[in-house]
């Protein structure tokens, strides 16, 4: 690894430094330009090997799986995207509670004067747990379990699932 290039067949991976020949091997193809995917906050990334021809633009990330025009990247393989059928579960809850701050000026307020009451009306809405999105194909199985926080986020990977299936689905 270096910050600059050593000479013939060495090759700049996504995170700037360029690498031997010998290491292109290891990473997929000769000539390998490699890729950074992220699946979100506090995770680190990986690099993944460019599709075979040429590095297409990534269209869209869904957690640790890359998908392109022609192909899906993931960190079990590359498969052409008119072979993969996608599935998204939804893992979340989502739940309404009073916050503890509610409650206690609740307290307060009540004793001041019964307007103060009107705070236990105020709710916090919280989601957590897991998205699930598995990708699958002959003798070929991914599986990405995304966190979410938000009732969006779930919405996002779902919109984003949705657009590799219409993907799949335009080249078969």
């Amino acid at each position: 690894m270096s910050t600059v290039s050593g000479g013939q067949g060495w090759w700049q991976a996504s995170d700037g430094f360029w690498y031997p020949p010998e290491t292109a091997a290891t990473a997929g193809a000769p000539g390998f330009q490699g890729e950074s995917f992220s699946s979100g906050p506090g995770t680190s990334q990986a690099t993944y090997a460019a599709p075979p021809g040429g590095a297409e633009p990534t269209l869209v990330t869904i957690g640790d799986i890359a998908v392109t025009q022609s192909s899906v990247i993931t960190p079990s393989g590359t498969r052409p995207i008119g072979q993969v059928s996608w599935t998204f579960t939804d893992m979340s809850r989502t739940t309404q509670s009073i916050p503890p701050w509610a409650i206690v000026c609740a307290v307060i307020g009540a004793l001041l004067c019964l307007i103060g009451l009107l705070f236990l009306l105020v709710k916090e809405t919280r989601t957590e747990g897991y998205v699930q999105v598995t990708v699958q194909g002959q003798s070929f199985v991914h599986t990405a379990q995304i966190p979410v926080t938000s009732p969006g986020q779930v919405a996002d990977i779902n919109a984003r699932v949705g657009y590799a299936r219409s993907l799949a689905a335009a080249a078969q």
